[in-house]
């Protein structure tokens, strides 16, 4: 009887043993499995941050020429100045959007997946989110400019433009002295556009350095 219990007794703590050596390596598979996902997810963020870096800086360079040309103009309008006339070949790039669309698919789908969890450093995890959180205060200040061309630039060039003395080789607007309001603000949100990009750029250096 007693040989018997032994025996019992050792085939249930084979049987333990057993399920604690499967638990165990299934842990340590997924323990892997999730680490693999989370260097894959940070390297997809890496790559995302330079893509924005080198479109902010993109951005700082393409404002910059805008801004001068805009400071090249501004003296001459609402003067009678002749030279007014040619600058606002000038202008006209000045008016195109030059606009900021971050790459965040990884860090949303990482958001929305619950996988941000996956990220056990808590400095990182803190770092990741101040970063994206920029962003929105930078798509604030780069909105600041589609305001003023909907709602004042765009209305005024249909209502004051006259554009058969444009082919004549006239000044094609009327109320210079708007006009000129309405070019002063773009370059003020131009200027803010600027800082913002800066503020863009050195954010991403900022989480590069940590995720190198």
């Amino acid at each position: 009887m007693k040989k018997k219990l032994t025996y019992a007794l050792g085939e249930i703590l084979i049987v333990i043993i057993g399920i604690s050596l499967a638990f165990t390596m299934n842990k340590c598979a997924d323990e892997k499995k999730d680490n693999t996902l989370k260097q894959q997810y940070l390297e997809n963020i890496k790559s995302d941050i330079e893509v924005d870096k080198k479109n902010l800086q993109s951005n700082i360079e393409v404002i910059g020429e805008k801004m001068q040309s805009l400071n090249e103009v501004l003296p001459l309008i609402n003067t009678n100045n002749p030279e007014k006339i040619s600058s606002m070949n000038k202008l006209y790039p000045v008016f195109s959007s030059t606009d900021f669309f971050p790459k965040d698919v990884t860090y949303q789908t990482m958001i929305n997946s619950g996988d941000f969890k996956l990220i056990d450093d808590f400095d990182l995890k803190a770092a990741i989110e101040s970063h994206y959180s920029n962003y929105k205060i930078i798509l604030k200040d780069y909105e600041r400019l589609d305001i003023i061309h909907k709602e004042y630039l765009g209305e005024y060039i249909i209502n004051n433009s006259d554009f058969d003395a444009m082919r004549q080789g006239k000044f094609p607007y009327s109320n210079e002295k708007l006009f000129k309001n309405i070019l002063q603000s773009i370059n003020g949100a131009l200027r803010l556009k600027i800082i913002a990009s800066e503020r863009g750029v050195k954010s991403c250096d900022s989480i590069l350095t940590i995720l190198k």
